[in-house]
């Protein structure tokens, strides 16, 4: 008999309902009805993504049927456009990432002669901040990514955009959770590796060990035969810091990095935020081209003129080569993190290409997707879970965008359903406490103003702002916030055992009865469950303890003592039962 031939689905990022329906041969009918019982209510063109596609088929148990991934150009590298014979040698684009604490912006501050860490709430790197550096004549762009797990979005933006990425490792102590986390980026984004272990000064410090350390994670140093280069430094003293800009150059000149500049414009929105005077002041990284003032952009659905630039030291720039961070004004709104700005001849041309764009960001987002999260979520979140409302304003996009999906990673067990209101960037403003009035939603600030006379009009509507610089503090207030709509828990912890050695007296509600505690303790005030040899025969609450017939706190293991026991229902206890004690309290649920 011939063998079942496999069924072999790829899936580019999403797939829709009819065409996963076509794909397995079903009826899109008993598709949907199956999304129905998992407590989806999709439609036809409803799009699902592959994880969800995968639990789908996994509840169908289909049998030789595979799912595999398209491969699909992400948002930030689907326009690495082919170069042409013109195309002259550029910067390299050099990300920092490693765990927090291990020294990444103390070593750009070192490198660039400049503080940059005792602005940062917290002492860490807030946002993805570009520099850049001469060395030897060559210039070098660096992106600081930030170190906190909860930056996660901005960290991997920031790896797709860079050529080389220097992951820094403490010394004195080895690979960590984000360490182990920036290395899955840069392998994903095909970056080339260099490895600074720092604080070589630290006492404690044990190059060898963090060596072995990242071999064990798939980095193997040039001395031990693999091709990751490894430099021993400290960002604090300045050791060896020559020698890493001279491996950067090195890679890069291996890498043979190069940009076409005689075509438009182009390049990535890497920050944005709005000033008082200024309007929409964008951080952007050129790849291409050459961005000069007075030309029209677009990114996304917002375009602008480009009315001011500066360099990363807030020095004006006439214009900006590629591999180039700047800092201008002159869009109409923010532009999205991440975002693909390119230069066009116009305004009319700008407007046209801006409306066409944000025409298919609302056609991507009417076809409403369903990701394997959403139907986890659905799948194990009971009709009567209960929600968290809140409202993100922050200081500038990638901050809401961390913001917004930290919030989302708090495992709530399917119990606490979180809410995303709105969330933008910029101040707290009268609509965001309209918004919240009424619904018992939170306004959190990050990293910005309140002005008096919206706290006073929160006040008067009783609604809650809280503001926080730390993001770490943030997520603490907004997990004990979900604690709190938790209902309480039975918590339950067995303390003893007894054994029945005689019984007194025998009535509807209450025995008395003297045994030997086997293990743990008895006293007033505990629960027993009451087994005859293994069967459970029922509950009792111990009123009172005696030993030598006087009245006592407690019998603990070994002693032999009289126990009044209190009985919700009539029960018979004989010689030879054992009683195993616990207490019982109401405790709030943790999440």
């Amino acid at each position: 008999m011939a063998e079942t031939q496999e069924k072999i689905i790829q899936i580019a990022g999403s797939i829709t309902v009819d065409e996963l329906a076509e794909a397995l041969g079903l009826s899109v009918t008993a598709l949907i009805g199956e999304l129905f019982k998992q407590g989806i209510m999709a439609t036809i063109n409803q799009r699902l993504d592959f994880d969800t596609a995968s639990l789908i088929i996994d509840e169908l148990k289909l049998e030789n049927v595979r799912l595999e991934r398209k491969n699909t150009a992400t948002k930030t590298s689907n326009f690495h456009r082919e170069l042409s014979e013109k195309a002259v040698l550029r910067p390299p684009v050099v990300a920092v990432m490693g765990h927090v604490d291990h020294g990444k912006t103390t070593l750009l501050d070192s490198l660039l002669h400049k503080k940059t860490v005792e602005g940062e709430a917290g002492g860490i790197t807030q946002h993805i901040s570009a520099y850049q550096l001469k060395h030897d004549e060559r210039l070098i762009t660096f992106l600081d990514t930030p170190g906190h797990e909860a930056f996660a979005a901005i960290r991997q933006h920031g790896a797709m955009l860079t050529d080389i990425v220097v992951i820094v490792v403490a010394a004195d102590d080895g690979v960590k959770p984000q360490t182990i986390e920036a290395i899955k980026f840069a392998q994903g984004a095909n970056a080339k590796i260099i490895v600074a272990i720092n604080k070589i000064d630290r006492e404690g410090a044990d190059i060898p060990r963090t060596m072995a350390d990242l071999a064990q994670h798939g980095l193997q140093p040039e001395e031990w035969g693999g091709d990751v280069t490894m430099v021993p430094i400290s960002a604090k003293r300045g050791d060896n810091l020559d020698k890493l800009l001279d491996m950067i150059l090195l890679t890069a000149d291996i890498e043979e990095l190069k940009a076409d500049v005689e075509i438009p414009a182009e390049g990535l929105v890497i920050e944005s935020h709005m000033e008082i005077g200024k309007g929409s002041v964008v951080n952007l990284l050129v790849t291409g081209g050459e961005l000069k003032t007075g030309e029209f952009v677009v990114a996304g659905s917002v375009y602008g003129k480009i009315r001011t630039m500066m360099d990363f030291r807030g020095k004006p720039k006439g214009k900006a080569a590629p591999s180039t961070p700047v800092t201008v004004t002159g869009f109409k709104e923010l532009p999205n993190f991440g975002d693909r700005f390119i230069e066009v001849k116009d305004e009319k041309t700008a407007r046209k290409q801006a409306l066409l764009n944000a025409q298919a960001e609302a056609s991507e987002t009417a076809s409403a997707n369903v990701t394997s999260s959403d139907l986890l979520r659905m799948m194990n979140t009971a009709d009567n879970s209960k929600v968290f409302n809140v409202i993100i304003k922050g200081d500038v996009l990638g901050s809401v965008t961390s913001v917004v999906d930290s919030l989302k990673m708090i495992d709530t067990k399917g119990e606490i359903s979180l809410n995303i209101v709105s969330s933008g960037v910029g101040d707290v403003t009268e609509n965001d406490v309209y918004m919240a009035e009424g619904d018992n939603t939170v306004i959190y600030g990050f990293n910005v103003n309140i002005p008096t006379n919206i706290v006073k009009l929160a006040a008067r509507d009783g609604v809650e702002i809280r503001n926080y610089r730390v993001i770490y503090e943030l997520l603490d207030d907004a997990k004990q916030s979900m604690e709190q709509l938790l209902d309480d828990e039975v918590v339950e912890e067995e303390t003893g055992e007894m054994k029945i050695k005689g019984v007194f007296r025998t009535e509807r509600t209450a025995i008395i009865a003297g045994g030997e505690v086997l293990t743990g303790r008895v006293n007033a005030g505990m629960f027993g469950r009451v087994y005859h040899e293994k069967e459970l025969i029922g509950e009792v609450e111990v009123d009172s303890v005696q030993k030598e017939k006087m009245q006592v706190n407690e019998l603990v293991a070994g002693e032999t003592g009289g126990i009044a026991f209190k009985l919700e229902k009539r029960l018979v206890i004989e010689i030879g039962d054992r009683v195993k004690f616990f207490t019982r309290e109401l405790r709030k649920k943790k999440l």
